[in-house]
């Protein structure tokens, strides 16, 4: 595993926000994937990058970077890692389009060196995998909310215990858009969410899938785990090795 120090990307406000250390995962085999991990709310990339490691995925290269510092409106103002401002963990929050745009475009930057014969994925957990799904929405539009083009071609996303930002606006962003439809009917999305999750609630992750999929996102795959909290389990874990190898066509070796 390796790190490379900070580093920043500025938000469609003219914004600057700045990113903290990433580290990365090397592929143990041939190299046939890379996917960027983000985190939740508070936390950064090495514990994730710890995890990950240990996964029966030889042929992924993982990223995992570090959120901004960042007053988070949840906690009333308080600095904390996290990829766009948050007031509310349900329907009913706002949605921090500035934020979510240049972590999107964070995202989009550290897969544009990736060798052209890569498939590329982006998943997380809990806001990391709000952010993976905003840029899945970003990759069916083929372009950003300031109208800068999306190139990066996704082939997986995954969220766990997370929920869907935009949600309320976004069937009227991809109606229209040449292309859109089959961007969106083609990307494999696997959402994983606990129904004891106490912090994002399971319904709410059902509901984002349920949204995805009547907006044109064919192929969403909704996992729930009975007494699953807002954390992670081997069963889960397993389960998304298993779709990942899948999805991707990896060979194990």
């Amino acid at each position: 595993m390796s790190f490379t120090g900070p580093s920043a990307a500025a938000s469609a406000a003219g914004r600057t926000f700045d990113f903290g250390r990433t580290y990365v995962v090397r592929p143990k085999g041939k190299h046939q994937a890379t996917i960027v991990w983000l985190h939740g709310l508070g936390d950064n990339g090495n514990s994730w990058s710890t995890l990950l490691e240990t996964l029966p995925l030889p042929n992924i290269k993982w990223i995992c970077p570090t959120a901004p510092q960042r007053p988070v409106t949840l906690f009333g103002g308080f600095p904390s890692t996290a990829w766009f401002d948050v007031n509310d963990l349900s329907e009913n929050a706002n949605d921090d389009v500035h934020g979510l745009e240049a972590s999107a475009t964070y995202v989009a930057s550290l897969l544009a060196n990736e060798p052209a014969d890569i498939k590329l994925g982006v998943g997380g957990f809990s806001m990391g995998a709000a952010t993976s799904l905003y840029c899945a929405t970003c990759f069916a539009r083929g372009k950003f909310e300031n109208g800068n083009q999306f190139s990066q071609n996704i082939s997986a996303v995954v969220g766990l215990s997370g929920w869907l930002p935009c949600a309320k606006t976004l069937s009227s962003k991809l109606e229209g858009v040449a292309e859109a439809s089959g961007r969106a009917a083609s990307l494999p999305i696997l959402l994983c969410h606990g129904k004891g999750d106490d912090v994002v609630a399971h319904k709410f992750g059902e509901k984002s899938a349920q949204k995805l999929t009547s907006t044109g996102f064919r192929d969403v795959t909704f996992k729930s785990y009975t007494t699953l909290g807002h954390y992670t389990i081997p069963e889960e874990m397993d389960e998304l090795c298993a779709w990942l190898s899948s999805k991707l066509g990896l060979d194990g070796k």
